[in-house]
This record gives structure tokens, sequence and C-alpha cells, in this order.
């Protein structure tokens, strides 16, 4: 039955899939005379791979777009935890960027984008020199700050964070099956703003339920530098006391150091030794951001035109995903980044033809948790631009929150990540 909730959940979704359509759809722009634009990604996550897609999907073919992505394949960031929980394989949550360049032209370049020039308008790579272009879209992510947390520079395969998927997740991973049963996995949150909120939390239930069945005497020790639970607070709240004396919360716990040898997390006033150590450091956006000197919030995040996605003060360079500085209750995560990447390549062509971005964007979020292997939680948000604040604003009473955990939002979950995968790459 289609009640209210779900109703407005369901107009929120159709909404945020069409309202960053550019102006000129149906206008065939393929068949223009001027000259073609050339559109440099860099990035090929959430929401450059998306902006690569939707520039030639709603360009019909007329503008040239090269990605330029560091790995060969896509691995989701989303879904990673239950690889550490030993639920899925790497293999499960990778994806080819193979029809991107066959189905949708996109020209895709493996390489390592190392600087910026924003005056000459080019992008320099490791191995293909510099390439130019008519507009840039950033999606750099997160890089981390290691150097923050005394002895965690240089140490982190043994000290993993696995907060980008790929190695450390597999690493991390074979550290929990190798862990003694008795023993203690520590895992430590940064402060607010990070990648993924809910993430963390995530992890310490999948971690948990592995545990739980394989090595019962266990435990899973979270260490939150922040006052609270950052994202669905009582449902995790719930979960943690599922597990019991299995997961043990400890707030307010700011990490001062870490000693690699012995695996010992020092915090202001406590010492913990683990037996796998799980430090997510401190991050901001991807350091080709700060290295072309764009605009940076707190020297961490990047100020945008939320119009456009353009660099405040930088036209012509946007920028997507976690290397924002977030709008008021707009997380960092996957299904924002796919959101922005369709606001910015609606304006992009836009601007290519003289005309105005959409004034009134909308983005939505929807943001899946497991708490075990088959029962899952859910946070969903709707966020409309206001001319007045400039920036999007959530809107009253859309979204929300899952009443429990439950074993159909699991198969909701495993659903959103195929749906956005092959929206960004099918």
């Amino acid at each position: 039955m289609l009640n209210r909730r779900t109703f407005i959940k369901s107009a929120a979704v159709a909404a945020a899939g069409t309202s960053a359509l550019p102006a000129f759809i149906g206008n065939a722009m393929a068949a223009t005379t001027k000259a073609r634009h050339h559109v440099v990604i860099v990035g090929g996550g959430y929401g450059g791979a998306t902006a690569a897609k939707y520039l030639r999907m709603w360009g019909n073919g007329a503008v040239d777009v090269t990605l330029i992505e560091r790995n060969t394949t896509f691995v989701s960031c989303p879904m990673s935890n239950l690889v550490i929980g030993g639920i899925k394989q790497l293999e499960d949550i990778t994806v080819s960027y193979d029809n991107l360049q066959s189905k949708w032209g996109v020209k895709l370049i493996t390489d390592e984008a190392t600087a910026i020039d924003i005056d000459k308008k080019t992008v320099t790579t490791a191995k293909h020199g510099a390439i130019a272009w008519d507009r840039l879209v950033l999606s750099p992510g997160i890089d981390f700050l290691p150097g923050r947390i005394g002895g965690l520079e240089g140490n982190q395969e043994r000290i993993p964070h696995a907060w980008k998927a790929g190695p450390q997740t597999v690493l991390l991973r074979k550290q929990l099956e190798a862990m003694p049963d008795g023993g203690v996995f520590a895992m430590h949150i940064p402060r607010a703003p990070y990648r993924c909120p809910p993430g963390p939390y995530e992890r310490a239930c999948l971690v948990a339920n592995y545990l739980r069945d394989a090595k019962p005497k266990s435990k899973v020790l979270v260490l939150d530098a922040n006052g609270e639970i950052q994202s669905k607070k009582a449902l995790f709240t719930q979960a943690f006391e599922r597990y019991g004396a299995l997961i043990e919360y400890v707030p307010n716990s700011a990490l001062q150091s870490v000693d690699a040898d012995t695996l010992t997390a020092e915090l202001e006033f406590d010492s913990i030794k683990a037996d796998v150590l799980n430090v997510i450091p401190p991050m901001r956006a991807g350091n080709i951001a700060a290295a072309a000197g764009l605009p940076l919030i707190n020297d961490a995040w990047v100020d945008v035109d939320w119009l456009t996605l353009e660099a405040k003060g930088m036209p012509g360079v946007h920028v997507l995903g976690d290397a924002l500085f977030p709008a008021p209750a707009m997380p960092k995560s996957g299904h924002m980044a796919n959101q922005h990447a369709k606001v910015a390549a609606a304006a992009i062509l836009n601007l290519f033809e003289g005309l105005p971005p959409n004034p009134t964007p909308v983005v939505m979020n929807t943001c899946y948790s497991f708490v075990d292997a088959k029962n899952v939680i859910h946070v969903a948000s709707v966020h409309q631009f206001d001319a007045e604040k400039k920036q999007p604003i959530p809107v009253s009473g859309a979204g929300g929150v899952s009443s429990m955990a439950n074993e159909l939002e699991g198969k909701s979950a495993l659903a959103w990540a195929r749906n956005i995968w092959a929206d960004m790459l099918a």
C-alpha cells in the first residue's frame, strides 16, 4: 500500500532524478555546428563516473569527456564493510569502466592527476602529460592526514584505515581473520565531518557479527572522537545493545598517538592495546584540490557555488562529492556525490549553451547500514536549493529513518547498490 510517507519518499526520489536536467534537453545539441567542448574529469568514483556518463548522455554526444582515474576498475566504498565482515568478496563490489568507453564514448585515462594549471586550463598527469580542458570537474574524494596522529604516518599497513575500498579492505579482513579468539578489535572514529557518517558504526556491527559466530570470546571496542553516534543514533544504539558485551562504545575518545609495534592507542586519559587496530585518520578533500589552490573551509573542504558546483572564485572548475564543504545536514556519501554530479553536468551543458543553470536544483540521499548479515537500517533526505541562503536546505517532511532494522531493507540495500552502480557505469 502506498501510504503518505511512502508517497513522499517516492516523490522525492523522482524529483531528485529529474530536477537537475539541463534546460536544453531535446534541442539536439549534437547537431550544432559550434566548436566541440571538452570536459576533463579527475576521479572516477560516485561523482566523477556519474558526471562523465551524464555529460555524454544529456549532451547527445556533442561534448567530449576525458575521465582521469588512477584505478582500472571502480570499487565501491558503500558495501565495503560487508567484505570486512566476511559477507561479500571484493569482486562483489567491483564494477568495470568499460561501458563508459564503449557505450557512452568517454575517453578513460588510467593515470594520476598531479597538478592543475587554472590559468592555462590544463591538468598534468604522471604518464600522459598535460591535458587541456574547457571545463574541469574534480571529484577527488578524500585524502588522509595521518600526521595529525603521532606514530600513524607510514604505518597504515600495520594499522589500516580501510576507508578507501580496495587493498586496505582486504588487509583489514585478513587481520580480523588472523585475530585470536578473545582478541580486541579496536576502531577509532575521527571528529566529524568525515566520509560516510554511519560507516564506522556499521563496521562495528559487522565485525561483531563475524566475531559472534567465529570468535565469540572477542570484543569490538569503538573509540569515537565525537561526543555521540553521528548518524542513526537511536538505531545504532539498539544494534550495539543487541550485541551485548561484544561491543563497547566509548565517546569523546580523542586519539593522541599509536604504537604500531604493540598496536596500542594512546587516548587523552587511557591507553588501549588491541589485537587489530583500525584507525580512520582525520581527512580532507583530495590533495589535488589543495594543490590547485581551491578555496578550502577549515583548510579541509572546498567551498562551492551550489547552483553549478564551481569552486568559489574559480569559474570553470567544478567540484563534487566528499571533497565539498557540506551544506546543512548534507552527508558525505556516495549517493550524494552521484547527485552532485547530475547538478554539475546539467549546469555545465547549460553554460556551454549560454544558458543559466537550473535555479532550483534538488538532490537527495539514501544511506543503508547493515547491522548484521541480513538486517539493515536507512536514513534518507531531500535537499532543495534556497535562493536566499544560497545553498541546499533539507526539505521538511521528506526522507526519514527506519523504525527498526529488518531484512526487507537488507534486500533494498543490495538493490540500491546495483541500481546506483548501473546509473553510474552501465
